[in-house]
C-alpha cells in the first residue's frame, strides 16, 4: 500500500457531504492542513435537505460562499397545521424584521448546488486536498495521531496520518463503528414516503399556497413549497403497506391523487425512509470525532437535520484550530476538545425532544385522540390561532464552556445586525470578524479592558463605536439587561456582564476557563 506520511495533516475528515465540506471550508480557512476523502466523486443531485435557518446562513457568509448560492434560496412559507376535521389547529411562520442573524431566519434551498458551491470554495484553499472516489477501510490511533487507510476506487491504496479526524460519513458511518461509538435510540421509528415534485404551471396553480401540516389519523402528511417550482410531500405509510411498493412511480402517483396528477409535474425523487432520532452515546473517542448523519439523525419535521450536522462542525470547527495552532494547551485543550460533545449531545438530545412533540402533534392516529388535540390546541389559543415562529423552538447551549453563572443570554446564539461603516450598511460579522468578540454597548463603548481580552466591538455613538442599522443589538442588551457580551467563534454567547466589575470578572473566568 503506498505511504503518505510525507504530510501530517492536522485534520483529516471522512465524508465530503455538506457537514465534511463545511468542516473543511472552516478549517482550511482557520490555515490547517486537512485531509478529505469521500467514495463518491460528485455531489448527491437529488435533494435530501430541503431547509436551512439564518444560523447556518451565517455560517456560510464565513465561509464565504453566500451570493454564490443566493439564487437557490427562497422564504419559507409559514406552516399551517389542519386537524383531524380540516380546522386549522396551529400555525408555524418567521420572527418579524428586523432579522436577529441578518438573514431571512427559515429559508427552502436546493440542495445540490449549494453543495457544489461549498466543494469549490475548499477548492480554492491550497491547504486542503481532497480524494474523492476513494474509501477509508481501516484506522489506528496512537497517542500523536490517527493513520488512515485509503482505498480509491481503481483498487489503489494508500495512508494518511492526521493528528485529529472527524467522521462525516452519514448515518451507517463505517467510522464511528470502527471506533466503537454506539448510538441511543430516542424512541422514534416510523416508515414514510418523501416524493419531490417539479411541478408545471397548471400543478402550481392546484396546491396550497402554504407549505402544510396535515394532522389526519388516517395518514399523517407533510406538504412543503420549496424554491420555484420544486415541492415535496412526505407521506406517513400505514402498518401493512410494502415501502419499496409506495415508492414506484404508479403507487407514488396514487398517493399525490388528492393534490394533482402526473399531467401536474413530473417525479425528482420518491423514496421510502424510517425516520428515526438517534444520537451517539459518545461524540469523541480518542482522537476521532463524529458530526452530523454520524452523530444523529432526527424526525424531520422541522427541516433541522443539516443544520443540526452544520452547527456540530462549527462548533467543533475553532476548538480543533484553537489546540492546534496551540492557542490552548494541556489540560484546557482537553477539555475544550470535549466540549463539543458535551455541548452537541445536550443540544441535539433537547431539540430532538422537540421535534418528537412536534411529530406528536402530527401523527396521532387514533382519531378521539386527535380531536382531542385539536381541542386542546385551540383552546390554549383561546380559539384564535396564533403565529408561533419556527426559532422558538430552538434549545439553547445549557452546559459546556460557558459563563459559570447562568442568565438569559448564555449560551443563546448572538445578533448578528446590520451596522454603518465608512456610510455602507453590513453584517457585524464582516466588520468584526470571526474570533472571540468582546460586545459593549454604549453604556461601556468607552471602557478599556484589562487585558487579556478578546477583540472589542463597540456599539453606540462614542468614539471608535459601529452605529446600527436597525438597532437589533440595543433591545438585546435591553432584554438580557446587561451591557457587554463575551461572544465564542462559533457565535454563541459565552458570558455577559451588566457594569464594568462585572466585565472583568468575566473575562478573569474566562481566561481560567482557557487556560
Amino acid at each position: 500500500m503506498a505511504q503518505n506520511h510525507d504530510t501530517l495533516y492536522d485534520v483529516a475528515i471522512v465524508g465530503f457531504g455538506p457537514s465534511g465540506a463545511v468542516a473543511a471550508a472552516l478549517l482550511g480557512q482557520a490555515g490547517l492542513r486537512v485531509h478529505v476523502c469521500d467514495r463518491m466523486h460528485g455531489v448527491y443531485e437529488i435533494p435530501r435537505a430541503i431547509a436551512l435557518d439564518h444560523e447556518i446562513m451565517r455560517v456560510f457568509q464565513q465561509i464565504g460562499i453566500n451570493d454564490a448560492i443566493a439564487p437557490y434560496f427562497e422564504p419559507f412559507t409559514p406552516s399551517e397545521y389542519f386537524g383531524a376535521d380540516g380546522r386549522l389547529i396551529k400555525r408555524m411562520t418567521m420572527i418579524e424584521p428586523p432579522y436577529p442573524q441578518g438573514y431571512t431566519p427559515s429559508l427552502v434551498f436546493t440542495q445540490p448546488p449549494v453543495e457544489r458551491a461549498l466543494r469549490e470554495r475548499v477548492a480554492q484553499m491550497p491547504n486542503v486536498t481532497v480524494a474523492l472516489g476513494t474509501e477509508m477501510r481501516a484506522l489506528a490511533q496512537d497517542g500523536e495521531g490517527v493513520t488512515l487507510s485509503l482505498q480509491a476506487d481503481d483498487g489503489a491504496g494508500s495512508t494518511v496520518r492526521a493528528r485529529y479526524v472527524i467522521a462525516c460519513d452519514g448515518g451507517s458511518s463505517p467510522t464511528r463503528a470502527m471506533v466503537g461509538i454506539e448510538l441511543e435510540d430516542l424512541d422514534f421509528d416510523e416508515p414514510w414516503l418523501v416524493v419531490d415534485v417539479l411541478a408545471n404551471e397548471k400543478g402550481l396553480a392546484k396546491l396550497p399556497k402554504t407549505s402544510v401540516q396535515y394532522c389526519e389519523p388516517d395518514r399523517p402528511c407533510t406538504y412543503v413549497i420549496g424554491p420555484k417550482n420544486h415541492r415535496r410531500w412526505e407521506i406517513s405509510l400505514k402498518e401493512g403497506e410494502d415501502p419499496k411498493q409506495a415508492a414506484t412511480p404508479e403507487a407514488t402517483w396514487k398517493l399525490l391523487a388528492r393534490w394533482i396528477g402526473p399531467e401536474d409535474g413530473e417525479l425528482w425523487r420518491q423514496a421510502s425512509y424510517r425516520f428515526h432520532a438517534l444520537v451517539a452515546s459518545e461524540w469523541r473517542r480518542g482522537r476521532v470525532f463524529v458530526a452530523g448523519d454520524a452523530a444523529h439523525m432526527q424526525p424531520p419535521f422541522l427541516g433541522q437535520g443539516m443544520c443540526q450536522g452544520v452547527r456540530d462542525v462549527s462548533n467543533l470547527s475553532w476548538k480543533l484550530a484553537a489546540v492546534l495552532k496551540g492557542e490552548v494547551a494541556g489540560e484546557a485543550a482537553e477539555r475544550l476538545l470535549d466540549s463539543y460533545g458535551v455541548e452537541r449531545k445536550a443540544h441535539v438530545r433537547e431539540l430532538t425532544s422537540r421535534i418528537k412533540a412536534v411529530g406528536a402533534v402530527i401523527c396521532e392516529r387514533d382519531p378521539a385522540r386527535a380531536r382531542e388535540r385539536d381541542a386542546r390546541l385551540l383552546a390554549e389559543c383561546g380559539g384564535t390561532v396564533r403565529d408561533t415562529p419556527r426559532q422558538d423552538v430552538l434549545p439553547r447551549l445549557e452546559q459546556g464552556l460557558l459563563q459559570r453563572e447562568p442568565n438569559s443570554a448564555r449560551g443563546t446564539l448572538f445578533p448578528q445586525p446590520w451596522v454603518l461603516q465608512g456610510g455602507e450598511k453590513q453584517r457585524l460579522d464582516a466588520v468584526a470578524g470571526h474570533g472571540w468578540r468582546l460586545v459593549l454597548d454604549e453604556r461601556l463603548a468607552s471602557l478599556e479592558p484589562r487585558q487579556p481580552a478578546p477583540g472589542c466591538v463597540r456599539i453606540g455613538s462614542a468614539a471608535g463605536s459601529l452605529a446600527e442599522a436597525e438597532g437589533v443589538l440595543a433591545a438585546w442588551f435591553r432584554r438580557h439587561e446587561c451591557h457587554a457580551a463575551l461572544v465564542r467563534p462559533d457565535h454563541y454567547v459565552w458570558g455577559v456582564a451588566a457594569d464594568a466589575g462585572a466585565l472583568q470578572r468575566l473575562l478573569d473566568e474566562w481566561m481560567g476557563q482557557l487556560g
